[in-house]
């Protein structure tokens, strides 16, 4: 259950940190996405980006250790 939870958790907010970062979107969209933006906006969104992303890492690390420890 815990391994169950760890992992769609983990796998939840990686997919939270692509879309706040922009890694699914072409050249095209990502330039007019950064001029038509501010600097805060788009501080803000890869703070969102990051942090997610290392929540995602730390879910995907302890259900990697609960799979191999258990």
């Amino acid at each position: 259950m815990m391994l169950k939870f760890s992992f769609i958790a983990g796998i939840v907010f990686i997919v939270i940190s692509a879309i706040f970062s922009g890694a699914w979107v072409d050249g095209q969209q990502q330039r007019a996405n950064f001029y038509s933006e501010t600097k805060g906006h788009r501080d803000f969104r890869m703070k969102i980006a990051s942090y997610s992303g290392y929540i995602g890492i730390v879910f995907l690390i302890i259900a990697a250790c609960l799979y191999f420890f258990s």
